[in-house]
């Protein structure tokens, strides 16, 4: 089995190992941490961390008594490193005939709804296809696209990101999320204004500060900032919770449907806004598997007509 690769930088060599390593204290930050989860002792996950940076010809971690992080460098080589260790682990499923195409995709609760649909159809259309579903917001989304951890994430790009192509298919229409025998469940709409009075939930802002900023803007635009409820929840289930219990309301696209009958969904008006989903993924050489997926979202958003917009180019 091959241990190690050539290094073009001075000529040494790099091990597996080390990658392996190097991997792990990137996702740690600490080198006690790091080299528990390797079983190995600190000094000498130390001593491979370094005998890699000479192969490599840069530094990679910056450290301290205090703080460990990644140089720049560090930073690109972590997406390299990472696609190296699958390729490899992939070469091995490969050889014992157990190798399946994997996509790994990220995305929230409130997001699953629209997305549904289209992994749906990926999967009939591609049975092979392993999916793996991680539960992430838009921020992480982006670092883990970066870095190699993810292939598609589902959410809104409020701003642009290197490397991450971003793709709108599916404009949701948006409506609140009362608890029944609210006045507003008997309303066929509720205008966004008439938010002023209630208090909303928003998501943490270290989640989903793009659809917080969006649902602050269409407030504001109603001529009033949002009343926001004081905690904050990790899953929709608790969130749902809350609007139910009578503690605020919350705004939650229509994809989200399927909700108890202690809660009422009414759409915003008097023209109900459009939440924005998107697919993301790193925007050179995306898989085949990625590709699949871009393709399917295009079709089921031009038959269903989740954006109003013309078909798209095939992703080459």
């Amino acid at each position: 089995m091959v241990s190690s690769l050539p290094s073009a930088a001075h000529g040494g060599r790099i091990e597996l190992r080390q990658l392996r390593y190097f991997v792990t204290l990137a996702e740690e930050l600490h080198f006690g941490r790091a080299a528990a989860r390797e079983h190995i002792v600190p000094s000498a996950l130390t001593a491979q961390v370094q005998r890699l940076e000479r192969a490599v010809g840069v530094q990679l971690v910056e450290r301290t008594t205090r703080h460990v992080a990644l140089t720049g460098a560090g930073r690109r080589f972590l997406v390299e490193a990472r696609q190296i260790l699958d390729h490899v682990e992939r070469a091995a499923e490969q050889a014992r005939g157990t190798a399946a195409p994997t996509l790994r995709l990220g995305l929230l609760d409130e997001g699953y709804g629209a997305i549904r649909p289209v992994l749906r159809m990926v999967q009939a259309l591609f049975p092979e296809v392993e999916v793996h579903q991680v539960q992430v917001g838009v921020p992480e989304q982006c670092r883990m696209l970066a870095d190699g951890r993810l292939d598609v994430g589902v959410g809104r790009l409020s701003t642009g990101t290197a490397g991450i192509a971003a793709e709108v298919f599916r404009q949701d229409p948006l409506g609140v999320l009362v608890p029944a025998g609210h006045p507003y469940a008997a309303l066929a709409q509720v205008p966004v204004a008439a938010l002023r009075d209630e208090t909303l939930l928003l998501a943490d802002d270290d989640v989903a500060p793009e659809f917080n900023s969006y649902v602050a803007e269409l407030c504001r635009a109603a001529g009033f900032f949002p009343s926001s409820f004081p905690g904050t929840v990790q899953t929709l289930r608790a969130a749902v919770d809350l609007v139910a219990q009578k503690k605020c309301v919350m705004c939650v696209p229509a994809s989200a449907a399927g909700w108890p009958d202690d809660v009422c969904w009414r759409p915003l008006g008097p023209v109900a806004p459009r939440y924005p989903w998107s697919l993301l993924w790193r925007e050179h050489e995306p898989s085949a598997q990625v590709r699949a997926l871009i393709a399917t979202a295009r079709r089921l958003a031009t038959e269903r007509e989740w954006t109003g917009s013309a078909p798209h180019e095939e992703v080459s």
